[in-house]
């Protein structure tokens, strides 16, 4: 049965303040205890809720902790509580969390209230405001592995009264802890959460920045240049980096670089050539002309690429600050793999000028020794790059492409069509020969 106790509520919540101002924070309780007692029995939601706040703020401004935790967790688990009067209470609790004298008091707050609200769908965001509060506190300490596992249980994308973009930011703290402990697996699996769409609107482009680069991160550690390519063309595409001439060219660079770096296939032809067609490549004509040697059917010199680039790249100039692509241990790496991408370029080139060609004749072109050359051929026959045959007998290479069974059957049916027409045609004249030469006789 529902009663309103709205009436008594305002009048003893008064005396009740000024009880615990004067120093009988007890006697306060007891009388608020009894208050919600009846408003909870009588179903009065908004009594209630006004009861247990009162009580929660009382206990703060008595600075007494300890007994606030203890009446958040009694309260909490009384029979038939009110699920809108426990949310009231949680939420003011909540702001008093960064107003603890110490830490740890505030620890012990919040590990309080992430215990009552633990599987409650209606405090569920102020559990995962606790929680990232909470891992906040672990990283500051030095614990990234705690403070991730703190934010894994949130699955944040399934609560339905958070705000879209409260949700990518702890989604974007979940991948930023997950690749801090170093735990890519993971981080792979919650970036699938966010859609790319969602950084269509300009109010989210600094979490679209911020989501980039996690992913760039993550796909280094892969080496997957290609994949980072299209995170920094996400990044360049972009009005806040295209606005910003500094940015602007940096992003640039970083795209140029990782193109080059990324192997042959489909996709990274058709993305090189796009590139190289940006108008913004206009800012950094060292570059440009880098990407020029990969977009021109043309053999490069590794010694030139060495002379020419190697310093710029690696050590950078006034006019083109160094980026970290070729720095340390991975710019080392990275250095070799663009040593093998130039390798696969000259390739290329030669299967599309060769149907065959001796295989010293290839080493020779290559700039490597003949079992190098061979290996590097052989690679890219088993990524399917190019189509060749090296015959290791005689020394020879071709690149001559295996045509099907009914292909050849109809080159054969075309030449043998175009040849008794020539036949035909050849009769035709000898005959009209013949008829003249008769009729002048």
């Amino acid at each position: 049965m529902e009663v309103d106790y709205s009436t008594t509520v305002d009048e003893k919540l008064p005396e009740c303040e000024k009880l615990a101002k004067s120093g009988k924070l007890n006697e306060a309780l007891e009388i608020l205890m009894q208050m919600e007692k009846q408003t909870r029995l009588a179903s009065d939601m908004i009594s209630t809720s006004r009861v247990l706040v009162v009580i929660v703020r009382l206990c703060f401004e008595s600075k007494e902790w300890d007994l606030l935790n203890e009446n958040i967790i009694a309260l909490t688990k009384r029979r038939s509580q009110l699920k809108q009067a426990v949310a009231k209470m949680v939420q003011e609790a909540y702001t008093f969390v960064e107003k603890a004298p110490d830490k740890p008091t505030m620890l012990k707050l919040i590990e309080t209230l992430r215990t009552v609200t633990a599987g409650k769908i209606y405090v569920e965001i102020e559990r995962a405001r606790l929680s990232k509060k909470l891992a906040e506190i672990k990283e500051q300490e030095g614990d990234v592995a705690e403070a991730a596992n703190v934010l894994q249980e949130l699955q944040v994308e399934t609560y339905g009264s958070m705000e879209k973009t409260e949700k990518v930011d702890f989604i974007l703290e979940q991948m930023r802890l997950c690749l801090a402990k170093q735990d890519y697996v993971r981080t792979q699996i919650i970036s699938k959460k966010i859609n790319a769409k969602f950084f269509e609107d300009e109010s989210t482009h600094d979490q679209k920045l911020k989501y980039y680069q996690l992913m760039v991160q993550l796909d280094l550690h892969e080496n997957s240049y290609l994949s980072v390519c299209r995170h920094y063309y996400a990044i360049y595409d972009t009005p806040k980096v295209r606005n910003d001439p500094e940015k602007l060219k940096e992003t640039l660079k970083r795209i140029v670089l990782y193109i080059i770096l990324a192997p042959f296939n489909n996709e990274q032809s058709d993305f090189l050539h796009r590139v190289a067609a940006d108008k913004g490549m206009e800012h950094i004509p060292l570059f440009r002309e880098l990407l020029e040697h990969f977009t021109t059917k043309e053999i490069i010199r590794w010694t030139e690429i060495g002379t020419k680039y190697e310093a710029e790249l690696k050590q950078g100039s006034a006019v083109n600050l160094v980026t970290e692509v070729f720095q340390g241990e991975d710019g080392k790496r990275r250095w070799q793999d663009l040593k093998n991408r130039v390798v696969e370029h000259n390739i290329l080139v030669i299967s599309s000028y060769y149907t065959l060609i001796r295989m010293d004749r290839v080493a020779q072109l290559l700039d490597l020794s003949v079992d190098d050359a061979e290996e590097a051929l052989s690679k890219l026959v088993v990524s399917k790059a190019v189509t060749a045959k090296i015959d290791r007998l005689v020394g020879v290479v071709s690149f001559a492409l295996a045509k099907d069974p009914h292909e050849v059957l109809n080159d054969w049916v075309t030449s043998l069509n175009h040849l008794m027409e020539l036949v035909g045609k050849t009769t035709h004249l000898i005959n009209k020969e013949e008829m003249v030469n008769a009729a002048k006789a």
